[in-house]
């Protein structure tokens, strides 16, 4: 995007120049302030679809991440379930790491420990 950017920083300083031609009249500031606005609203949304699809993309690539490894095939497409839904799931993930963390140090304590 490094044109866009040379063409907007073109864009201002023609206008700027072109100010004192028409007197910095409220017509001269008008221009600039509706451009301006007009494409930050553009803009919004243009970002705004850029993040989705990036969304999406990433959405994919972690439900192909699950098809393949040993993880829940369960989880995949959980995006489109309820937030509520996704909270529950989240929870017993939680859970369940919370479960293995225990198993795990469990193991690993020395023996005298695990005769009590």
């Amino acid at each position: 995007m490094p044109s866009a950017f040379i063409i907007c920083c073109l864009v201002i300083a023609v206008w700027a120049v072109t100010g004192p031609i028409f007197g910095f009249s409220d017509t001269w500031q008008l221009v600039i302030n509706t451009g301006t606005t007009i494409i930050t609203f553009l803009m919004v949304f243009l970002i705004q679809n850029t993040q989705n699809r990036d969304g999406v993309a990433i959405q994919a690539k972690l439900d192909e991440l699950i098809r393949v490894g040993r993880a829940s095939n369960a989880l995949i497409g959980i995006e489109h379930l309820t937030e509520t839904e996704v909270e529950e799931i989240r929870e017993k993930c939680e859970a369940a790491a919370k479960r293995h963390e225990q198993v795990r140090q469990a193991d690993h304590a020395p023996a005298k420990t695990r005769a009590h």
